[in-house]
């Protein structure tokens, strides 16, 4: 019974290359109560491994958050396996807007202690106790409510590159940062405000918008199904696009165009830019934003010492790694002392206080 991949990353991808399959991109989420993680997650991935499934897929005793692709001709057998599953029957599908069939090269079933890791012990807090669903029609009006404080759940290298209009965007590397920062400073308007709230697919915002009404906010929503899925909304019933930028995704595509707006700038000279990448150099992996021209100017690397040491011989470069562990930077998601033109929104709820609230 095999329960790991047998094939490496580039070998998937030419086996994708050869099969000339279109694959669809999708990515779901179920808070539900999972006794044994275990056996559910060598059930997921026996049955989706059959089904060439690739992705990224977390179990925990919470529920499940699956990112994934599958080739579209199997894509009916993939929802009807999961519609065996009670607590997946019938869930809610995110179809990507953007497909690439090499945006996942290996299934990856993993068991978390959470679908989404947010810091907290308190087990007082009921997470299935969420706030309003909403779709993009009523998204819409909430967002132009001046009695509504719209906030981003996202990390500040997803919203750099794209945000809703007016959303407050907090500064942090984590949604566990997010949680007590939004509460504090929202902690004066717990009764008089609404508090709406949205994220890529929804899952974050679901177990923010259970928190913040465990800490006392009287009237908090969520955009249903996310970005992904306002999206598909207001394309179907030609409403308007509120959302500006690029949505940034967890894959190989790193982001979704949803308007034509660029709102972002090269970390390394200022100019318009909204793609983000890997500084070429493997022993730091910074992920930052880099326009063309930087990008053939300093060889996709985020420094001149990374571009020096990128320019040797690979040999010569794991030599250099050996026993030195990691760099720092490659944890990191666009914050780094030398890159100039980092947009710092460390501020974001002075200004929020100042001029909305």
């Amino acid at each position: 019974m095999q329960l790991y991949n047998n094939l490496s990353a580039k070998e998937r991808a030419e086996l994708i290359e050869q099969a000339g399959k279109e694959r669809l991109t999708i990515s779901f989420y179920k808070y539900a109560k999972i006794n044994n993680t275990e056996i559910f997650r060598n059930h997921l991935f026996l049955a989706w491994d059959q089904l060439e499934v690739l992705g990224r897929i977390y179990v925990a005793t919470e529920g499940i958050n699956a990112q994934l692709s599958v080739p579209a001709e199997n894509f009916e057998a993939f929802k009807n396996h999961l519609d065996t599953i009670s607590f997946l029957e019938n869930v809610r599908l995110n179809i990507a807007i953007e497909h690439n069939n090499f945006a996942f090269l290996k299934l990856k079933v993993k068991v978390r202690k959470k679908i989404v890791a947010d810091g907290l012990n308190d087990e007082t807090f009921d997470v299935t106790n969420k706030g309003v669903h909403v779709n993009a029609k009523k998204f819409n009006e909430l967002i132009e409510d001046p009695n509504t404080v719209l906030v981003d759940m996202r990390n500040h290298y997803e919203s750099e590159i794209g945000h809703f209009k007016n959303a407050v965007t907090p500064d942090v590397d984590t949604f566990r940062e997010s949680l007590d920062l939004i509460e504090e400073d929202l902690r004066e308007h717990k009764e008089d405000k609404k508090l709406v709230m949205y994220c890529t697919g929804g899952i974050r915002c679901e177990k923010a918008s259970a928190y913040y009404k465990h800490k006392g906010f009287k009237n908090v929503f969520q955009l249903e199904g996310g970005i992904i899925n306002y999206v598909r909304q207001i394309e179907a019933e030609g409403l308007e696009n509120k959302f500006l930028g690029k949505n940034f995704v967890f894959d190989e595509r790193r982001s979704e165009r949803i308007s034509d707006d660029v709102i972002a700038n090269c970390h390394q000279c200022g100019e318009p830019a909204d793609l983000h990448t890997n500084c070429a150099n493997e022993a730091c992996h910074l992920l930052f934003i880099q326009c063309d021209s930087c990008k053939e100017k300093m060889e996709n690397c985020c420094s001149t010492n990374c571009m020096e040491i990128n320019r040797l011989p690979y040999e010569e470069q794991k030599a250099l790694r050996k026993g030195q562990g990691n760099s720092n930077d490659i944890f990191k998601k666009g914050r780094a002392d030398h890159l100039p033109y980092k947009k710092d929104l460390r501020n974001i709820f002075e200004t929020l206080k100042t001029d909305k609230i």
